[in-house]
């Protein structure tokens, strides 16, 4: 039987620290559903990426230069309110629900989490009715 559901989610990663984004890159390189489809520094560079990629997901840090997490997720909800983001911070508890008011925060992921939990939650978003 033919499906239409999408088997593939479309990834953007968004950390000013270059070892984060290296290690998502690989973690999530390991997915078959996964498709990291850029890696960004900030949230100016995120917003250019997402305008230009049309990822599914995108992880994105709350805390940067040139622009932080909640600035562009603001921008981008507002160009595609249906892009999933997932706060991915060391913030201890952000406030969530404040952040997906006034952001559009979807999800939020502790940067202390195992792994698996962040990949989880990329499908869950990303491919909802597959995982």
């Amino acid at each position: 039987m033919l499906s239409c559901l999408q088997s593939t989610v479309r990834v953007l990663v968004v950390d000013d620290h270059e070892l984060t984004r290296f290690s998502l890159k690989l973690a999530l390189s390991l997915h078959k559903s996964i498709e990291l489809v850029g890696l960004a520094s900030n949230g100016k560079e995120a917003i250019e990426m997402f305008e230009r990629e049309r990822p599914d997901v995108i992880i994105l840090d709350l805390q940067m230069p040139v622009m932080d997490g909640l600035s562009a997720s603001k921008h981008i909800k507002n160009i595609d309110p249906d892009t999933q983001i997932i706060a991915y911070s060391s913030v201890a508890d952000p406030q969530t629900e404040v952040m997906s008011q006034t952001a559009g925060i979807d999800a939020f992921c502790h940067k202390d989490a195992e792994t698996n939990v962040l990949i989880d939650l990329v499908k869950q978003l990303g491919l909802p009715g597959i995982n």
